[in-house]
């Protein structure tokens, strides 16, 4: 088996699961967040920085590295580990959600997907038996079948095509993985916002017996509270002993709220994307370090924090670098937002570890101006 699964305690005070996933690439301690290298790079950072903030497993996409360098070439260097020199796990989603949300023209069959390339037009398919052969190719740990996300909102009937549909794309990964010693293939549960419709997909894909679930079609335009009402009544739907995975989720309270509603696997362009923007993560709230308000601010971003850009440089100075279009200013505020979500996800496996997690959540949102649920 590619992977496995420990479940190592049960939160008393929450419900949250502390885990270790083992995988062929080493293990990681869950509840875990995932920096997103889409294009084999997390934006700004090395390999080298990511493992000196303990990023333990990194996300990468497989429709965008399908279409450029190509999944061919990736395979020729070896892989996605030797090629991007990172010996820790990788994740690869399926590519299911870029071609949902980057392409316009498209058209869903039983078949596939035929869509044109959002880079240059290009008529492209892509089927169940492709993005698997594609991600068998990339070599990572964890692997995602093919799906469709259903816009939201959308109606029942049409989710529930779409949720069926699904289901059988992923009996054809099944049949089509080729590398299942190595790779642990993970089916997604769609269905919506629609509670008989998450059952559904849920016991649908259950049913195939992968050795871990993700929870797809959330966070995708939907209010907050429909997401945590989904997710109270999907998580328990899906084994215990298996890794579940809340796919594109990563604000602060979204983490602390899916790991109390039993989510053990997350990841998200977030903290990457508004860093790029000036936008920083701290234990007060988000710091918009680009504004005027900060050019003689000679403190650190976060006062509270010990990561490498808040023991060196300023708020002031990072903001003259942004407004100069220096790339280091980039660089800093990337490496303080993933060093501020690892360190969240650190203190939230510790929280679960003592049974406190309840409390620890109502000290963060506080702390971090957001309203308590």
């Amino acid at each position: 088996m590619a992977i496995t699964f420990e479940l190592i305690k049960t939160c008393q005070q929450s419900g949250a699961r502390l885990g270790k996933l083992h995988t062929p690439h080493g293990t990681i301690d869950t509840p875990v967040f995932m920096p997103v290298g889409t294009l084999a790079t997390v934006k700004t950072m090395s390999p080298e920085e990511l493992k000196e903030i303990d990023a333990q497993i990194i996300l990468s996409n497989t429709y965008h590295l399908w279409l450029r360098p190509g999944h061919d070439i990736v395979g020729e260097a070896g892989g996605l580990h030797r090629f991007m020199n990172w010996d820790r796990p990788i994740l690869t989603d399926s590519g299911g959600f870029q071609v949902f949300s980057l392409s316009d023209l498209r058209e869903i069959k039983e078949e596939g997907v035929y869509f044109r390339n959002h880079l240059n037009g290009e008529k492209l398919f892509l089927s169940p038996e492709k993005a698997t052969e594609i991600q068998n190719t990339l070599g990572a740990d964890i692997i995602m079948a093919f799906d469709e996300c259903p816009p939201y909102p959308a109606e029942h009937d049409y989710v529930k095509q779409s949720l069926e549909r699904t289901t059988r794309w992923a009996e054809r990964c099944l049949e089509a993985h080729g590398r299942q010693k190595d790779q642990a293939l993970f089916g997604i549960v769609q269905g919506g916002m629609y509670r008989d419709l998450r059952e559904q997909s849920a016991k649908e894909l259950v049913e195939l017996d992968f050795p871990g679930y993700a929870i797809g079609g959330l966070s995708v335009g939907e209010e907050k509270e429909i997401m945590y009402e989904v997710l109270e009544y999907t998580t328990p739907l899906l084994p215990i002993k298996k890794p579940r995975y809340l796919m594109g989720v990563g604000s602060p309270d979204d983490l602390i709220e899916g790991v109390i509603r039993g989510v053990d696997m997350f990841d998200c362009v977030l903290p990457t994307r508004i860093a790029r923007n000036g936008t920083c993560m701290t234990s007060v709230g988000k710091v918009v370090v680009r504004n005027a308000r900060y050019a003689r601010d000679f403190s650190p971003l976060d006062p509270n924090c010990d990561c490498y850009t808040c023991r060196n440089y300023t708020r002031a100075y990072i903001r003259h670098l942004i407004k100069a279009d220096e790339i280091l200013g980039l660089r800093l505020t990337t490496y303080h937002n993933l060093y501020f979500l690892l360190n969240l996800m650190k203190d939230v496996r510790q929280a679960i570890m003592e049974d406190r997690l309840l409390d620890f959540k109502e000290q963060f949102f506080t702390r971090y101006g957001l309203k308590n649920t």
